[in-house]
């Protein structure tokens, strides 16, 4: 099979490599379809994530969708040519954190495309049944693909505890942010600020029901929300940028009391984070990791609002132009919002 290395950062390097058949309790699928993710760029630009290095040769991707192509001993309900989506996260169901549901928490996760666990930028993979979700015929393989991202998307509503009505800024417009977005008109939130600083993303996120685009570099977005909401804040400021002073604007964007979700990844070890405006407003502050028992409500939500999601999707390449697709991604460039490797 076709298989893209990432060998050091900014180098990718194709190779053939062979694919045994599927395990017990294994089904070997036809990866179709799989989105950069924003993780993805970091060990592509960085070489590694905060504190975790990556490990070359390294195979990314983690937003895949495919097809069935053969079962393992003892497999049933999926036969060949079965359109699915794929979980990328395997987990022990053994640890605390596991047996107590909170499995994107899990000891022993192996999160396939972080260091030492090849992701999906392949032809093939073996995985457990069970990381296997199935798509309606109506969904296309394409859209499919954004389950993972917005299932994070969801798993942060449950951290913004957003009630009807309340005001919102979302600081970053990329995929996670503009899946934020369609979240938050799902939970019936009132006005939402969208603070991005790339203008095709602005126009995404407006797409996805923003009510006000701010372009950062023509003012303080906080001097602007404070305005539009009399000096009050916003209930909520989510971070899913996590760049430059991203999450600090957040803390200040918030209204006292108010909460601040922090669900894009900081590229460093460390940022400087300013804890006074937290502490005198007394703010909620989470921390996203990953997504948790979202993933089918992800792929019903793609389901029945695809024309609302597909336009997202504005880019694809084929396996053989990943870096051609990731130098694309990481500059922003031709307008792009989502971008597919198949």
């Amino acid at each position: 099979m076709l298989i893209a290395e990432l060998v050091s950062p900014h180098q990718f390097q194709l190779a053939e490599r062979p694919i045994e058949d599927p395990g017990p309790g294994e089904v070997q699928v036809r990866v179709n379809a799989v989105g950069i993710c924003g993780s993805d760029v970091h060990w592509y630009s960085d070489g590694g994530i905060g504190d975790t290095p990556a490990i070359f040769p390294a195979v990314l991707g983690h937003e895949p969708a495919g097809t069935v192509v053969k079962t393992g001993p003892g497999v049933t309900g999926w036969s060949r040519g079965d359109r699915a989506a794929f979980e990328p996260a395997i987990y022990c169901y053994n640890c605390e954190f596991c047996r107590a549901g909170r499995h994107n928490l899990c000891s022993n996760t192996r999160f396939l495309s972080n260091p030492g666990e090849p992701g999906f930028f392949r032809e093939f993979v073996n995985l457990p049944a069970g990381n296997l979700l199935a798509i309606p015929s109506s969904l296309p393989l394409e859209v499919a693909t954004m389950f993972e991202p917005l299932a994070v998307a969801l798993h942060s509503m449950k951290f913004a505890a957003i009630e009807p009505g309340e005001t919102v800024t979302v600081f970053g417009a990329g995929p996670i942010g503009l899946l934020t977005i369609a979240c938050l008109k799902t939970a019936r939130a009132g006005r939402i600020w969208a603070v991005e600083p790339v203008a095709h993303r602005r126009e995404l996120a407006r797409h996805m029901g923003a009510d006000v685009a701010i372009d950062p570099g023509e003012g303080d977005p906080v001097r602007q929300v404070l305005a539009d909401t009399g000096q009050r804040g916003v209930d909520c400021a989510l971070d899913c940028a996590a760049r430059e002073h991203t999450t600090n604007q957040a803390l200040h964007a918030a209204r006292v009391g108010g909460r601040v979700v922090l669900t894009g990844i900081h590229a460093g070890l460390c940022f400087p984070i300013e804890l006074s405006p937290m502490r005198r407003k007394e703010l909620a502050f989470f921390n996203v990791r990953r997504s948790n028992h979202q993933s089918e409500a992800a792929i019903e939500m793609l389901a029945e609002n695809t024309g609302l999601f597909a336009p997202l999707i504005t880019h694809t390449r084929p396996l053989a132009q990943i870096a051609e697709a990731f130098s694309i991604v990481e500059h922003y460039r031709d307008g792009v919002g989502k971008m597919l490797v198949k």
